[in-house]
């Protein structure tokens, strides 16, 4: 089978899953109301409640869950071949992705707009809450410290040494930054038409590609330019302002900007695939790599965003929720943005497998399991191998390695400042709870955030390889954990989700069969991971996450048997 038929019967499922069974659960399972009043209405405070058109609000969602996850997931995940990855991000995202989204931000609307964790506090209990809390708590700190380390080294002269990094990508972020500003002002108090703001400030964001291309390094010599640690210092004092300020200031149209960015990335690319008559460098089907644990269940847990994620439970209860002008948005922004994502993942996941240029390439790039695990890297092989996708029409390698680059990096900032902000609600919430002073206030608990985040991207552990020990980053020797943090928490909101049908009598299989998968499937990993683990700070942090899983599993027993 060609890459580009594998596509085209992706596209025909998304839009299946889309008309079919998306309608099925606004209609005859959620039962979404288009007349009832949603937080963004009740309580509107121009800050983080805003109620916000659906076409704005879609590309900020979009952009929000759309981070480096999708792509950084499938390009290992392909090390067990094409097919299977093909399989669990277009059929995961239908069937458990979508629905976990969708029921997310459903229940978020209507109890207040309130986060995962404090749904479960009204759903299960109070100590389901405070174990969620922590569950995201470490999530959240956990991946936007690792983003930060990423990005960090995108933005440097090189990504490792000997790899150059694409600080060509500096300039056009640093101009949609500004534009999204301008344009969030003008929109919000000046009553500018969007139309005007998308057009304008799209045409500037590709003046500033050119311009990236043309000063890579802002005109500064070699030497000044900004290594990891500035850059990341940098990229932490962005999270914070992203973080306090209004939602309407720089969030929304910043989302909404790169949105249309990853729409033309997207869009060039898929063209590119087919009709370049590309064809699949990997194997269909591999089955015992060297050095890598077992495809099943593991290919669940290392694609995570790209089919399902629990973080994006967070982003549609923490900040989409607050803006949802209609119960009934939920279906286009909730489950369709979802599909885009996954139409992210899919590509990723093409991009690695028939963008390479030989079977032979590929083999050498995926010899075994440690060779895919340097996450600079993998980025790498995905904006080369969509590079390659770009060239077959006539674009300049270039012109098109910038364009994804730039598209790459934009989507890790956006999910930087959402996931700052989605912490310091959880700050907010876990402060309210065990009565902590300071906490309610937003500047505070954006510090703390960051200086969370700032932990798991600066302090080094030891970490043995071999017969060797080495310093690595805190997030970084702790990132096998979070797949299969990611997907417990995303487990866990289904397993919310289906209580609270449940509750009602409402049809529960949609939510309680995906819920059953992902829990099973996360819980085997996660205690094959700790039999494996002999690095004592993975081993204990992997075994808290496990218990603090179960914990939640225990309390909802609890609350079916109380019934």
């Amino acid at each position: 089978m060609s890459p580009a038929l594998v596509a085209l019967c992706a596209f025909a499922a998304y839009a299946v899953g889309y008309r079919v069974y998306a309608r099925f659960l606004a209609d005859r399972v959620f039962r979404l109301d288009a007349h009832t009043v949603t937080p963004a209405h009740a309580q509107r405070d121009d800050v983080d409640y805003v109620p916000t058109r659906p076409s704005v609000l879609f590309g900020h969602h979009f952009a929000s869950i759309t981070g480096l996850a999708p792509m950084l997931g499938p390009a290992v995940a392909v090390i067990w071949g094409w097919f299977p990855a093909v399989c669990w991000v277009v059929l995961g995202a239908i069937f458990v992705g979508c629905v976990h989204d969708f029921a997310a931000m459903v229940l978020s609307v209507r109890t207040r707009g309130m986060s995962v964790g404090e749904v479960a506090g009204s759903v299960i209990g109070p100590r389901a809450r405070t174990l969620l809390h922590l569950i995201i708590f470490f999530g959240v700190s956990l991946a936007m410290g690792v983003f930060v380390y990423v990005i960090a080294r995108l933005f440097s002269l090189e990504l490792a040494p000997g790899t150059p990094g694409y600080p060509e990508a500096v300039l056009p972020s640093a101009v949609l930054m500004v534009v999204a500003m301008i344009g969030g002002v003008l929109m919000h108090k000046k009553g500018v038409r969007l139309l005007w703001v998308a057009v304008i400030g799209f045409v500037l964001a590709l003046i500033g590609i050119a311009a990236g291309l043309r000063l890579p390094t802002m005109g500064l010599p070699a030497s000044a330019w900004p290594g990891p640690t500035g850059w990341t210092v940098l990229l932490l004092v962005y999270a914070f302002a992203a973080s306090v300020l209004p939602v309407w200031a720089l969030l929304q149209s910043r989302d909404f900007l790169n949105s249309l960015l990853l729409y033309l990335g997207l869009g060039l690319a898929y063209v590119g695939l087919l009709f370049g008559g590309h064809e699949f460098a990997a194997p269909a089907v591999r089955l015992d790599p060297p050095g890598a644990p077992s495809m099943i269940p593991f290919v669940f847990i290392v694609i995570a965003c790209g089919a399902a994620s629990g973080f994006h439970g967070l982003v549609s209860s923490g900040t989409t929720a607050k803006q949802l002008d209609k119960e009934t948005h939920a279906r286009p922004i909730g489950y369709g943005a979802m599909i885009g994502e996954s139409l992210l993942g899919l590509l990723a996941t093409l991009a690695c497998t028939a963008g390479i240029a030989s079977s032979e390439l590929w083999h050498d790039i995926y010899h075994d399991w440690a060779s895919v695990q340097a996450l600079p890297k993998k980025i790498d092989v995905f904006i080369q191998g969509t590079t390659t996708f770009l060239t077959t029409l006539g674009l300049p390698a270039e012109l098109s390695a910038a364009l994804i680059a730039l598209v790459v990096v934009s989507f890790a900032l956006t999910t930087l400042d959402s996931a700052t902000r989605l912490l310091r609600f959880n700050i907010e919430e876990i402060g309210a709870t065990f009565r902590i002073p300071g906490t309610s206030n937003r500047y505070v608990a954006s510090t703390i955030a960051c200086l969370v985040i700032a932990v798991f991207a600066f302090y080094e552990v030891d970490v043995r390889l071999g017969e060797e020990v080495v310093k690595r980053p805190a997030g970084l020797a702790l990132w096998q954990l979070f797949g299969t943090t990611n997907q417990l928490l995303a487990g866990l909101t289904l397993v919310l989700a289906t209580l609270y049908l449940r509750h009602r009598g409402w049809p529960v299989w949609p939510t309680a069969i995906p819920a059953f998968a992902m829990m099973a499937s996360t819980l085997v990993a996660m205690v094959l991971n700790l039999t494996e683990m002999r690095d004592p700070l993975l081993l204990v942090v992997g075994s808290t996450l496990l218990l603090l899983g179960i914990g939640v599993l225990i309390e909802s027993t609890r609350r079916i048997t109380a019934r």
